[in-house]
């Protein structure tokens, strides 16, 4: 009759290991549990840069419970059990066959430091795809009433687990991600982003004094082509301190070629002639929704660098750091917009460098030198 496993009963041994590290994860355990002392050789590691519970417990235990005498623990099991009744208190599937498993896969015991880095390097990679999707999360959650300051925040904890990793792992050569970044997604209403946006055009075209006002908008913050065309046509015209009006402007967009494959001129005339609100209000809208985009890509960028395992963690920081790039300038150019600049740290002192003296009574000296 075949053998019916009890609900709580768990074959960690039988189970296929869902990723490489999970075979690192068995020889590093294997290797604490046979030699118990090289627990001091390993660093860099917690309970939860474990893939799965049970290693997470079997380390807490193998961490918290005293070392065994070396010669009493090469005649008996009285410290491995020890430390299976410590991990079941976690995991209570974990069993004495399986402490024995992790034992005999183990290929040297002498190896467990490079196991521990490697158990590390999988953690990082998980910690900043966690990072990054919480960075997607915070812009797709439209319940906030202040999205930026949340995208913000994620952004600087993202960022702090960059950090992190990077003082964990020295560079090494070859450190760009290999993994091919996925294109933008759309994450606001691109009716209410196109509407406004034609608003932004029509006011600034009415009041063109504003737009030295808006510097810190840029066109590329603008979702259509042909509106980032109108505006880089308008932003040209007040800089010249030519006329501004929509048949200036309409006259600017045949001029750069904006018209050829765009819309028609009668509706180009059309939308710069319906203004409403202020120039400050719509560049603002317009930089705020460039901004989460920014933020959703660059998330959507450093978790697909996170997820593939061929990268090294010091691939991710690079990675990850041109992502974070995108986003630190167009928050300054948010903070300019909305008068949210932090005010400038304490300068470092400058670094003095030896050189020749220059007091008086060093140049005396030299000219003394000089006439002997």
């Amino acid at each position: 009759m075949p053998h019916v496993p009890e609900p709580e009963e768990d074959h960690l041994d039988a189970i296929a290991p869902p990723q490489p590290v999970f075979h690192v994860e068995q020889a590093l355990l294997g290797a604490l549990l046979l030699h118990p002392h090289r627990l001091g050789d390993v660093t860099g590691i917690a309970a939860d840069s474990f893939s799965t519970a049970a290693h997470a417990a079997l380390f807490t235990a193998i961490s918290t419970l005293p070392p065994p005498d070396p010669a009493e623990h090469a005649k008996n099991t009285k410290w491995l059990d020890q430390v299976l009744a410590a991990g079941r208190e976690q995991a209570r599937g974990l069993t004495a066959s399986y402490l024995h498993t992790l034992i005999q896969v183990c290929p040297w015991p002498r190896h467990a430091p490079a196991y521990a880095r490697m158990v590390e390097a999988e953690h990082a990679r998980r910690r900043l795809q966690t990072a990054a999707e919480r960075l997607i999360h915070s812009v797709d959650d439209a319940t906030h009433p202040h999205p930026v300051e949340i995208v913000l925040a994620e952004a600087e904890a993202l960022t702090a687990v960059v950090d992190d990793i990077a003082s964990r792992f020295p560079p090494r050569a070859g450190v760009l991600p290999r993994t091919a970044a996925p294109p933008p997604a759309i994450t606001t209403d691109h009716t209410e982003a196109v509407e406004e946006e034609q608003l932004l055009l029509a006011t600034a075209t009415a009041h063109p004094a504003s737009v030295e006002s808006v510097r810190w908008l840029l066109p590329d913050d603008l979702t259509r082509p042909l509106h980032a065309g109108l505006w880089q046509c308008l932003t040209a015209l007040a800089r010249r301190r030519e006329p501004v009006d929509p048949v200036t402007v309409l006259w600017e967009a045949l001029q750069r070629g904006l018209l050829d494959n765009a819309s028609e001129p009668d509706e180009v005339l059309r939308l710069l002639a319906e203004p409403a609100g202020s120039v400050e209000h719509w560049g603002e809208r317009a930089l705020q929704r460039s901004l989460l985009a920014t933020a959703d890509h660059a998330g959507r960028r450093i978790s697909a660098y996170a997820g593939d395992p061929a990268n090294t963690p010091f691939q991710l920081v690079v990675g990850a750091r041109r992502s974070l790039a995108d986003i630190s300038a167009v928050r300054t150019r948010w903070q300019h917009a909305t008068g949210t600049v932090p005010p400038p740290g304490p300068r470092p002192a400058p670094a003095t460098r030896a050189g020749p003296p220059t007091t008086t009574a060093a140049h005396a000296a030299r000219a003394a030198r000089a006439i002997r």
